[in-house]
Order: structure tokens, then sequence, then C-alpha cells
């Protein structure tokens, strides 16, 4: 999926639309000690039967978050493309 490297739109700091520069959202790292991931991992040891997270179902793409800066403020927020998708973003000049 092509997007392009600078788009004008509405910055919610400066309330004003200015021509972001875009960058591609990285997602972060899940915490190991967090309830749910222990919670999973409880659920993965164990002998015999069908364990959980060993699914053979097809996934669902995500949808892809770029992160965009504003040039007068230097904020940064996130927007989410809409409709799902299968490719990465890759940035168009």
């Amino acid at each position: 999926m092509k997007f392009p490297k600078e788009i004008n739109t509405y910055c919610p700091f400066c309330k004003s639309h200015q021509v972001h520069k875009v960058k591609v959202a990285s997602r972060g790292r899940r915490r190991a000690l967090s309830a749910g991931e222990l919670s999973h991992k409880r659920k993965l040891t164990g002998h015999g039967g069908k364990r959980a997270g060993e699914k053979t179902v097809k996934k669902q793409g995500k949808r892809q978050k770029v992160m965009l800066q504003c040039p007068k403020c230097k904020k940064k927020h996130e927007r989410v493309l809409r409709g799902r998708t299968t490719k990465k973003i890759e940035l168009k000049a």
C-alpha cells in the first residue's frame, strides 16, 4: 500500500491545517509481565489437549497506522488508515 511522504492535514495542537511529515508508526513491544500476557503463558503450558495460541485460522489483516509530525509546533499525532490490509505501508515520494 503506497502512501505519500507529506500530506496537508489538520493539526489538533495548532488548530490549523499544515503540511505534515509522514512516518510509518512502529508497533511497540508487549509488556512481558502484564496480566494478559502472564495468563496467556499459563494457558500455553501443560500436556495434551488443545493448547491456546496454536490456531490454524487465517488472520485478518491489521489496520495500518502512520505518525504525522507538524512542521509548525513539531508535535506528533497518529492516524489509523481505514480498512484492513495485509500489506505494509510504503511511503512514496
